[in-house]
């Protein structure tokens, strides 16, 4: 690979939520970065700051199909990750997951280069166990509505496993739970940006179950903290998976009344039957990200929900 390789970092689904504020950390950190999406959930609007930039390279491309680059580094983040999106057409989700994970594999088998893939909390399903720990197995359905991303997601981590075991490819892998900041889509159907969203055009705010579920939430400037460290500055050796999300935990109906609080209006709070296979509970253990990355969230829930409120209100008429 050549020297100029070794400086480039590909992010896939770059043009996504996350994937965009990776771009945006990696060229300011000094990396040439190709963003790799072929926009069927993420946009051009995410990464409009970066054209312009000679750092910054945008690739219309899907994963599914084979890519012929160089890098030193590949982000792989591609998928769509809310359940809307997701099981809009699942049988493609799984492709993703799957033939992507196989192509990027490849891609970094080729080319000598360091692959981080972003996993997933959902690899847990709805757990047993509570806060989860890497060591967790999970409760998954395999045949349900969230299984072509669930399952998808699991079998990714089997192949980078495979690949590292039988080609000793220098794999990282995160499990990611609730992100939420600017550049999520407005119509993801995920809790942070629907109760946003309705609260800023003063419509009932619909809260799945009885709203006791919980979350955690992690602000998305800390989740991006995590994924440059994993990559950068993880030891030599270490593959993960290791959790990365923030472990305060909060119902449904608290994190309504603090959008609520913070947004104003007079929005009511309306219920509605829960979701298939939808947890009940949600929680990370991040003591090894602690102790590996010396990793931790920053940013409360509050300061992060005021920066995400923020940005809708410049893509929400009242």
């Amino acid at each position: 690979m050549s020297t100029l390789g070794n400086e480039v970092s590909i992010v896939t689904g770059g043009a996504g939520f996350l994937g965009s504020h990776l771009c945006a950390r990696l060229v300011r950190n000094g990396r040439q970065v190709l963003c790799i999406d072929n926009f069927y959930t993420g946009s051009k609007r995410n990464i409009a700051r970066l054209h312009g930039n000679s750092a910054f390279e945008l690739m219309r491309h899907d994963v599914t199909f084979p890519l012929y680059v160089e890098a030193g580094q590949i982000y792989n983040l591609a998928c769509p990750a809310s359940p809307i999106h997701y099981q809009h057409d699942p049988v493609q989700t799984t492709k993703t997951s799957v033939h992507g994970a196989i192509n990027m594999l490849g891609l970094a088998k080729r080319v000598g280069a360091r692959i981080l893939q972003a996993s997933t909390s959902e690899v847990y399903g709805d757990p047993e166990i509570h806060p989860q720990q890497e060591s967790y197995w999970g409760r998954v359905n395999p045949i349900g509505l969230r299984s072509c991303y669930d399952e998808g997601k699991r079998c990714a981590e089997t192949l980078f496993f495979d690949y590292h075991r039988q080609h000793a490819l220098d794999i990282k892998v995160v499990r990611i739970f609730n992100t939420y900041g600017p550049n999520m889509h407005p119509n993801d159907g995920r809790v942070v940006s629907n109760f946003i969203v309705q609260a800023l055009r003063g419509e009932p705010i619909t809260v799945y179950g009885d709203g006791k579920q919980t979350r955690s939430f992690c602000y998305v400037d800390d989740l991006i903290d995590a994924l440059v460290l994993m990559m950068d500055n993880s030891p030599a050796g270490f593959t993960g998976p290791v959790n990365i999300g923030n472990p305060g935990e909060f119902t449904m109906i608290e994190l309504a009344e603090k959008v609520l609080s913070l947004v104003g209006g007079k929005s009511k709070l309306v219920f509605a039957p829960l979701p298939a296979d939808d947890p009940k509970q949600r929680q990370p253990d991040i003591s090894l990200a602690g102790k590996v990355l010396g990793w931790a969230p920053k940013v409360p829930l509050e300061d992060g929900l005021k920066e995400t409120i923020a940005y809708f209100r410049t893509l929400v008429a009242h």
